[in-house]
């Protein structure tokens, strides 16, 4: 069974890859290598042992994406990464985020409708919740208005979405990640940012290791137990997971609905600093940090009702917060070994 993964050389792709080709598919990757390397193409070889297809071009190229689909008729579905990732950079600059983000799936899809590829599993954010009224979150919370462009962009393409399938038969599953960290076991992939990373595990083990000098705590007077912002953080090997399940869900026809959403979390949440003396406990390195003011487009605190994904995807995640650490570690130094 062949499957397509935009952005696959991505750091949720990669690792998604790894999981489909083990799971006995076929996985042509599209990416454009802004925010990647071809290299990762090699590594997750070295992993499986099969080399996954590989194009390069950007999806907002509507007659490359299109001709593409048209080559490709016998995908069994769609796995879609492909997205600017940024919640601060979507703040600055939203036409970018409008444009990468809304362009490259209305493309995409229309790809499918013309060959009759019925299946995508769109990757979607605890973002579109905005700062729920109840923690946990489940898929039934209020879509509030977002806090960052970045946000509204799922938002628009979950909408995107569930329109084309009542419209045009296609089948969807939306899932609303949390916040992924850690590493691959080999150590061959992982989260891998070009220039300044946006998410803080790569800034604690970048500021552990010696690339960047202080790491810095975007506010600690929010409404939580330390003052800095509470996240559900989710290994990125179990989030993999989840989506190779949800790509047999609608192969074997055992959806419920055409457009089906499912949050994946562990349904805990920890603090910014709770991570970071995890780090340092785990480590045995004292991190140099300093509290600054919040960042433009953070919530305060958000973890997920994990219940319906556990109950009906028959997902659940496996990694406590010790283990997703110290595989981002591992893989960090990792990283410096090769340079």
């Amino acid at each position: 069974m062949k499957v397509l993964v935009t952005g696959g050389t991505g750091y949720i792709g990669s690792h998604t890859v790894v999981e489909l080709q083990q799971g006995g598919f076929e996985v042509i990757i599209v990416d454009n290598l802004s925010n990647s390397y071809e290299s990762v193409v090699d590594n997750i070889e070295k992993i499986t042992g099969i080399k996954p297809g590989f194009e390069k071009f950007d999806l907002t190229d509507r007659d490359k994406t299109l001709d593409f689909l048209k080559h490709h008729k016998d995908l069994k579905g769609v796995i879609h990464f492909a997205a600017s990732k940024s919640v601060g950079e979507s703040v600055e600059k939203p036409l970018k985020y409008y444009h990468n983000n809304l362009l490259s799936l209305i493309y995409l899809l229309e790809g499918m409708v013309q060959n009759n590829i019925d299946n995508i599993v769109f990757s979607s954010s605890c973002t579109v919740y905005g700062q729920p009224d109840e923690l946990p979150v489940t898929e039934k919370a209020p879509i509030k208005k977002a806090w960052s462009t970045y946000g509204h962009t799922k938002q628009i393409s979950e909408q995107i979405i569930e329109n084309t399938s009542i419209s045009n038969g296609i089948k969807g599953i939306l899932l609303r990640y949390f916040n992924p960290i850690g590493a691959h076991d080999s150590v061959l992939i992982g989260e891998l940012p070009i220039g300044s990373p946006d998410n803080l595990i790569p800034f604690i083990t970048q500021t552990a290791i010696g690339k960047r000098e202080v790491l810095r705590v975007f506010g600690d007077d929010y409404d939580t137990p330390d003052g800095t912002a509470v996240r559900d953080y989710i290994h990125v090997v179990d989030l993999a997971k989840a989506h190779v399940v949800a790509l047999n869900r609608m192969i074997t026809g055992k959806n419920q609905a055409k457009v089906e959403i499912f949050n994946l979390g562990t349904g805990w949440g920890h603090s910014v600093l709770e991570v970071i003396n995890t780090f340092e406990k785990i480590s045995g390195v004292k991190l140099n940090y300093r509290i600054t003011e919040r960042r433009p487009g953070d919530i305060e605190k958000v973890w997920a009702d994990t219940q319906f994904a556990n109950q009906e995807l028959g997902w659940k995640a496996s990694k406590g917060l010790e283990e997703m650490i110290l595989s981002a570690w591992n893989w960090e130094l990792e990283l410096k070994k090769r340079v």
